[in-house]
């Protein structure tokens, strides 16, 4: 949709082939299709600058969402015509709507087979009026199209030719920016890193005047304030950032030279110091242990293996991403991380994992808080979109996790099933519902609320496959143990005795020899050498891998591998262990 504008406004030639992103630029957000970082671009139509922030809709990134709403005058609601109004979808919204600001509803992706534009709009506005939004927000403009296919317009029954009537309601709808006259007033809400110039503040003036080379004062939290200078001004044109030598009210503008500031600070007057408000985050929901890589494969695969290396990473993370807590482990070499959701920490540990980074990553744990003296845990609404013939199937698995079935709706062929659900109750249930569902089911989930403890939920059921022996895992021996399970590794990869290398048929963990070779012998037999063909093994991504892992188990990720194992890798360990619990 932002793609769009900026080809409406000439800043980036139109390509052939649509499938390039513009603003989505992030390896890892193009291979998901999902925004992770809130990102600032401008375009100048009929000779007003429109400022544009591109946020994440996942509640996961919550964080990016409560920083730079602040700096916006009014939202665009981006609803699929088929979709319809998401988890996600509330989540934005409601911090939108608990600001004042007044949304345009676009209803995008009208050319889908099966679409329900008028629906859809029907849908926003009972979600708006659940939301408490104000008479003057219900009122709210729609616009009808498909960004993929170039066009917006007021009827979605009646295709136009570009976006121009987009781009009018948002000069009708949308106020300016209010100029309120006085000494300099500017929040920090981002922040971005140059190797030349160092940290860069990002953030909207929300009064007076700031001139390069101005003295000013930083205000902190704690009220601390500290004496500096901006050495140099820029506002965003188009894709890019311009140097300016003075910035109005109402401009979002970054500032270069600024030491020591943190997102949520406010630069303010150097004589007459007025703090802002700062950002309100929501907690953190979920820990998660990290630590050095101390398999037998340490330092193989990776530049960045030491806890120095990985508290460095860490420090400069919380940097910019403010829904993230980081507190020392039991030993020097983990770190226990605190964010929203697995999504939230697996993006993380992901980018990490590119930049070459070595780690290991325990069991996600969630966190508990005790209200009136009652232990509470966090619950989320979750949302499963499946096919009639499934229905059965996702409500089963749901309630088996203390799922509570509180509406359901047939959709054209498929029905939408909404739960609400502990936060436990998620973790590898996104595997299960797609694989009983033959991969079907279209899944969200958003956090809710903190409610009383809803007792034990059923974990894994299966035990693990563990390898005794480090070496070569050999078809032959695998093809010996297929009825004990199935495998996670293909014929001829390097293991190591701990690595979990399969899934066992029982609930118990089964240790097995896989890099066992033939024994040749002088003596041939008929069938003896036929080929050995093995079924395909099972492929985890990083999330599923974090949901299925046992707390004895832990994901050792590289650049090139991620393995899950256990934390003994001995086997007489884990026995003395078990014995020991017992």
């Amino acid at each position: 949709m932002v793609d769009r504008m900026i080809y409406q406004a000439n800043l980036v030639r139109q390509p052939e082939n649509l499938g390039q992103l513009i603003l989505d630029s992030n390896d890892l957000e193009r291979e998901r299709g999902i925004t992770i970082l809130a990102k600032n671009v401008s375009v100048t139509y009929n000779g007003v600058k429109i400022n544009i922030i591109d946020t994440p809709g996942h509640s996961d990134f919550g964080g990016e969402v409560e920083r730079v709403l602040n700096m916006a005058d009014g939202v665009l609601l981006l609803v699929d015509a088929f979709e319809g109004c998401m988890p996600q979808t509330r989540f934005v919204l409601q911090k939108a709507l608990s600001m004042g600001k007044k949304p345009i509803v676009v209803i995008n992706k009208v050319d889908k087979p099966n679409c329900r534009p008028d629906e859809v709009q029907e849908e926003v506005f009972d979600l708006m009026f659940n939301l408490g939004a104000t008479e003057e927000q219900l009122d709210f403009k729609t616009v009808f199209g498909s960004a993929k296919q170039g066009w917006m317009g007021p009827d979605w029954k009646t295709p136009t030719s570009d976006i121009t009537f987009l781009l009018d309601t948002i000069l009708e709808e949308i106020p300016a920016p209010s100029v309120v006259e006085g000494t300099p007033q500017l929040l920090i809400t981002s922040l971005e890193y140059s190797p030349y110039v160092g940290r860069i503040a990002v953030g909207k003036l929300s009064r007076g005047k700031l001139s390069s080379g101005q003295q000013i004062t930083l205000c902190k939290r704690y009220d601390i304030q500290q004496k500096t200078k901006v050495k140099q001004l820029m506002v965003f044109e188009g894709l890019g950032k311009k140097e300016v030598s003075e910035v109005q009210c109402g401009d979002i503008c970054a500032l270069v030279g600024i030491d020591g500031f943190e997102i949520g600070d406010t630069v303010a007057d150097s004589e007459n110091p007025e703090a802002l408000p700062t950002i309100a985050v929501d907690e953190p929901t979920m820990s998660m242990l990290f630590t050095i890589n101390n398999s037998p494969f340490f330092g193989k695969d990776g530049k960045f293996v030491t806890s120095r290396h990985i508290k460095e990473r860490l420090d400069r993370e919380l940097e910019k991403n403010l829904a993230l807590r980081v507190k020392p482990g039991m030993n020097a070499d983990s770190f226990v991380v605190y964010g929203r959701g697995v999504l939230h920490l697996s993006v993380l540990i992901e980018t990490m994992r590119r930049e070459g980074f070595e780690l290991q990553v325990g069991q996600p744990k969630v966190l508990d808080k005790t209200i009136g003296g009652q232990r509470c845990e966090p619950i989320e609404e979750l949302s499963i979109e499946v096919p009639e013939q499934f229905v059965g199937a996702a409500i089963e698995l749901s309630t088996r996790r203390k799922g509570a079935l509180v509406h359901m709706e047939p959709r054209a062929d498929r029905t939408l099933l909404e739960f609400e659900i502990p936060t436990r109750g998620l973790m590898g249930l996104r595997s299960n519902l797609l694989t009983a569902t033959q991969g079907e089911a279209v899944i969200a989930h958003r956090f809710k609320e903190y409610q009383p403890f809803k007792g034990e939920i059923e974990n894994r059921t299966n035990g693990a496959l563990v390898s005794l022996e480090t070496g070569e895992a050999i078809a032959y021996s695998m093809n010996k143990l297929l009825d004990r399970g199935r495998f996670f590794i293909d014929p001829g990869e390097e293991i190591y005795a701990g690595e979990v290398v399969g899934e066992h048929t029982r609930e118990r963990d089964l240790n097995i020899n896989i890099c066992k070779t033939k024994k040749l012998t002088n003596v041939r037999a008929a069938g003896s050498d036929e080929k050995i063909i093995l079924p395909p093994p099972v492929k985890m991504s990083l999330e599923e891998m974090l949901e299925y892992i046992r707390e004895d188990e832990l994901v050792e990720v590289t650049p090139h591998h991620m393995r899950m194992r256990k934390i003994l890798l001995d086997p007489l360990a884990r026995k003395r262990n078990s014995d020991n619990e017992a």
